[in-house]
């Protein structure tokens, strides 16, 4: 789907954040805290990874077998929105595994080098010819307008394996393998929404609500969840777009909710404008079954903006797809492992949702490409990602299927927003450790635009080499 040129770089910053969360985006959990103390300095740094074994390690390789990748070193880039939204967490989290993995001793043997590609939000293609020149893949980044650099990724043969994918023509795209769950022609929070009126909140069934910013983008997200809702029998009691760069009074919007009888609210757009919002709810005394904050609230700037008053009374859930929860990471050695890994190599950087999902990728990065040994190519590294079946990058996520394309959701995990930080919701009820993954799934019927394909630019998997 094309943007509009008319939008403004803010606007269409505000409209896919809303989308993605890209910015505006706080870490649950302070590097560290409650993860124990650092590894010393002087520690011998261990290769194994949650229950990965040896992702990293020495050897002795002895060719230049592709581009960016020579007998030292492997060339890496990082895609990011940095330059405009001012946040960091990918290149943290590339910073924080390059200086692990290397330290382990590369990957057999050769040193992984990250080089950032900041899009600053409307140069994707610009820093994608940069990569398709320098790097030998994109690893462990985001950028949210990335569908404008598929067809130049596609035609240098460039794998990506982002922490996420933002627009259609990108999302499930060809050389890309992505740790998020849920392929293009499905509605990815379905089974949140199943769960929330069928089994949590089963009164609000019919009187669901969304607002979001307004620009092309989010639309096609609205879309999505109107399609979902009305193939249910339980069609949206209230819709409304907002101003995507921003509102100076959120009365109107809070009164329209009311009188609409809105019971579940579905919220898409960055975590400050949500806060306001429901400030407004609740000064007039209007209190919602749930709210849908969205993984993009998922953090600790959402619950200092929002305020106890807010938290106590509205009831904030987010669905934060099949990640192990940040404040639960002394249940969970993987996630431990993350937060001492930043501890060490980044100390006093945010470790949030996207940074996990990044690092997530940069592992399977790093043992896909291990096990090419010193015949590591393009081909080699997209084919052995491809057999991961149940990737769990090490233990930080539900399993997911990187051999499917494009299948539907299997687990999710629901987060509370409480005066006291982020928990697992009350209601919810996991089956599989802190995930659910017994969950209903939803295939869109609705032309909302399609990945791109090597055919696409007249090239093929066998010309990747």
């Amino acid at each position: 789907m094309r943007l509009r040129t008319t939008l403004t770089s803010f606007t269409l910053a505000a409209a896919l954040c809303a989308v993605a969360g890209c910015a505006d985006r706080g870490g649950t959990t302070d590097p560290g805290e409650g993860a124990g103390a650092a590894p010393s300095v002087g520690t011998p740094v261990s290769s194994d990874f949650g229950d990965l074994n040896n992702v990293c390690g020495s050897g002795n390789p002895t060719s230049a077998s592709a581009q960016g990748v020579t007998a030292k070193e492997i060339q890496v880039g990082v895609l990011s929105d940095v330059g405009f939204t001012k946040k960091h967490e990918y290149e943290d989290a590339a910073k924080v595994f390059t200086s692990w993995c290397n330290e382990a001793g590369g990957i057999n043997g050769r040193k992984v080098k990250a080089t950032l590609r900041d899009t600053k939000m409307v140069e994707v293609r610009q820093r994608i010819v940069e990569a398709c020149r320098d790097d030998f893949a994109l690893v462990g980044g985001s950028a949210s307008l990335d569908g404008m650099g598929t067809k130049d990724r596609l035609s240098c043969l460039l794998p990506e394996l982002p922490s996420q994918s933002t627009q259609r023509q990108n999302e499930g795209s060809d050389l890309q393998l992505t740790v998020q769950a849920g392929g293009p022609s499905y509605l990815r929070n379905a089974g949140f929404y199943e769960w929330l009126v069928s089994e949590a909140y089963p009164t609000s069934a019919g009187a669901v609500g969304i607002i979001a910013g307004d620009s092309p983008v989010t639309k096609v997200s609205v879309a999505q969840r109107t399609e979902f809702f009305q193939s249910r029998g339980t069609p949206m009691s209230y819709t409304e777009l907002y101003p995507a760069a921003g509102v100076s009074n959120w009365t109107p919007y809070a009164q329209n909710i009311k009188n609409k009888g809105v019971k579940g609210l579905i919220f898409m757009g960055d975590y400050g404008s949500l806060a306001k919002l429901e400030q407004e709810l609740t000064a007039m005394d209007y209190k919602l079954d749930w709210i849908e904050a969205n993984s993009n609230a998922y953090g600790k700037p959402f619950i200092e903006l929002a305020g106890s008053g807010v938290l106590n009374y509205q009831n904030n859930l987010a669905d934060i797809g099949g990640t192990h929860p940040l404040e639960e990471a002394a249940s969970n050695p993987a996630t431990k492992q993350v937060l001492d890994l930043f501890a060490k190599y980044a100390p006093g950087a945010e470790v949030t949702l996207p940074a996990v999902k990044a690092f997530s990728a940069w592992l399977l990065f790093a043992k896909s490409a291990a096990t090419c040994g010193d015949d590591l190519t393009r081909k080699c590294l997209v084919d052995a990602a491809r057999k991961e079946t149940a990737w769990t990058g090490g233990g930080l996520q539900a399993p997911i299927d990187l051999s499917v394309q494009d299948g539907p959701s299997k687990c999710m995990n629901v987060e509370k927003a409480t005066a006291e930080g982020w928990q697992p919701a009350p209601d919810y009820k996991p089956t599989h450790g802190a995930y659910d993954c017994d969950i209903a799934s939803y295939k869109l019927t609705g032309d909302y635009g399609k990945p791109g394909t090597l055919a696409d630019v007249g090239k093929s998997l066998n010309d990747l080499k």
